[in-house]
């Protein structure tokens, strides 16, 4: 007891130092705003609030950008990533849609799915109606691989781009993935598949078109309205032989076609749209494309720059013929499409962010959604606020997280290095139960579960394009998430995007908009 009282005072002094040395360190991780920064911001916002009206009077146009399986999460590393790309912390950053006025929820189930896929999901969008797994615009009564066009014909649903087109409005549009893929397919193909893209996904004696040659086989309105339509899938447009033999694929010569029936869709589109009409593969092509001296000489673009989806925007630089970025095919489509009298519907599609998700690859993810951002950017220099309902939102989320507790600025792509416990000193590298370092970034399932237990991550360059983030559940392809994604609108009527929505709503949403 005697020696606990003797050392009582030299252990008080040794505190009372260590205290005020720590409270002398600058703190070593550190953010760049002040005290009274935080205040000026919620006093900005106020007045921004105070200040905000909705635009009542319809729209001219609607611009609707879906980022596929863009799920919050998603958003949220991208924006860091993107603040970090610029030397900043990252968390303060905001993407271009996130200063949108109106935000609402949008619920993705499916008449059939409770976590669901792009086809059902985007179908609500365009139809507003939910319908089944796999179907596009075609209501929930179509049976499961129905191939009587008959049948398929009594429970098709007009999409807002063909209604749009009825009243005489243009219409576009832009994916990154397939133009015959889900997503950017559902604005002009009604079928109970969505993977029969060509003719070879077909079924013996099936009636029902397939994709690609749905697109060819609009109505005559659609056909005179859908001006631009821009982005991957020649394989699905272009025959296997011909004859003359095997059909290549222009850019990569050991690549067939994949059309049984013969057909070259793409001279079909050229022969069905007359002189104005352009088919272009490659980014000298694409750049080539500009509007005539009359708004009615104006061309019918069909661009296809891939036999299957465009590159990831961190691959696209390596690409042999060049390809657009989906910022230029953005600003194309709108720079021809805004010289159509009565306006127009154009639909977007960053369809890359999907697959990054699915192989476990989240730095490909995230900088093609950054890439989106950036298109709707341009979107919002090309048009005016007042005239012009741009909705940004999500076909799906993922099953990615952003999780631990890693401390301001750390690299979103890197190890969790937690806050240190005493000012001055270094984060050190946040460990596992079992002493492992781990990232702030993972999927709850997917292609990154390794064998044997978790890997040493010490050393390893986890910020690599080509590294798999770790996942708990092995899958060959990570799965979608379930969860509410996010709806951004600003223009004419956005004010109608609020709350927790369903999904479908959105169309209605726009079709008010415009006033139909």
């Amino acid at each position: 007891m005697s020696m606990l009282h003797h050392s009582t005072p030299l252990a008080l002094a040794l505190t009372l130092a260590w205290a005020q040395a720590a409270l002398a360190a600058t703190p070593a991780v550190q953010g760049p705003e002040s005290v009274k920064d935080w205040v000026t911001q919620g006093q900005q916002f106020i007045a921004q609030g105070k200040a905000l009206k909705p635009i009542a009077t319809p729209a001219k146009n609607v611009i609707l950008f879906v980022g596929d399986g863009m799920g919050i999460s998603t958003l949220t590393a991208a924006r860091i990533l993107e603040g970090q790309l610029q030397g900043k912390p990252g968390e303060e950053n905001r993407l271009s849609f996130e200063t949108f006025p109106y935000l609402g929820l949008s619920k993705t189930y499916s008449w059939d799915q409770q976590t669901s896929d792009s086809a059902p999901t985007m179908a609500a969008m365009v139809t507003g109606v939910k319908t089944r797994e796999g179907m596009l615009s075609v209501t929930h009564e179509t049976a499961r691989g129905e191939c009587n066009a008959a049948r398929l014909a009594q429970t098709t649903v007009p999409t807002l781009l063909e209604l749009a087109a009825a009243k005489g409005k243009a219409t576009g549009i832009v994916s990154t993935a397939r133009i015959t893929h889900a997503t950017p397919a559902a604005n002009y193909a009604h079928t109970p598949m969505r993977d029969w893209e060509s003719d070879a996904n077909l079924p013996a004696g099936c009636e029902v078109k397939d994709i690609a040659r749905q697109l060819i086989e609009v109505s005559p309105t659609v056909r005179q309205s859908l001006r631009v339509v821009l982005g991957g899938g020649r394989t699905n447009f272009l025959p296997k032989t011909n004859a003359s033999g095997p059909v290549q694929d222009p850019e990569y010569p050991k690549l067939q076609g994949r059309r049984l029936d013969g057909r070259d869709l793409t001279q079909e589109w050229l022969a069905s749209r007359g002189k104005q009409a352009r088919f272009v593969w490659n980014k000298a092509q694409f750049e080539s494309i500009t509007a005539a001296g009359k708004t009615q000489d104006d061309p019918f673009v069909l661009g296809l720059f891939e036999p299957s989806h465009l590159q990831y925007e961190a691959d696209r630089a390596q690409d042999p013929a060049g390809e657009p970025s989906l910022t230029e095919m953005t600003r194309k489509a709108i720079e021809l499409l805004a010289r159509q009298p009565k306006g127009y519907f154009l639909q977007i599609e960053a369809g890359r962010i999907d697959h990054a998700h699915h192989a476990g690859n989240a730095a490909r993810a995230l900088r093609d959604t950054i890439e989106l951002s950036n298109a709707v950017r341009a979107a919002m220099a090309l048009t005016k606020e007042s005239e012009t309902l741009i909705i940004v939102t999500a076909d799906h989320s993922h099953t990615f997280t952003v999780a631990g507790y890693p401390h301001r600025g750390n690299d979103i792509l890197g190890l969790v290095r937690d806050v240190p416990e005493v000012d001055g000193q270094a984060p050190a590298l946040s460990k596992d139960a079992n002493g492992l370092p781990y990232t702030t970034l993972g999927y709850a399932n997917g292609p990154g579960a390794r064998k044997g237990g978790r890997p040493d991550l010490t050393g390893v360059n986890t910020a690599d394009l080509n590294f798999l983030q770790e996942a708990t559940v092995p899958l060959s392809s990570e799965t979608h998430g379930g969860e509410e994604v996010a709806v951004y609108a600003r223009g004419p009527r956005a004010h109608f995007v609020r709350g927790s929505m369903e999904q479908h709503w959105i169309f209605h949403v726009m079709r008010h908009a415009f006033g139909f």
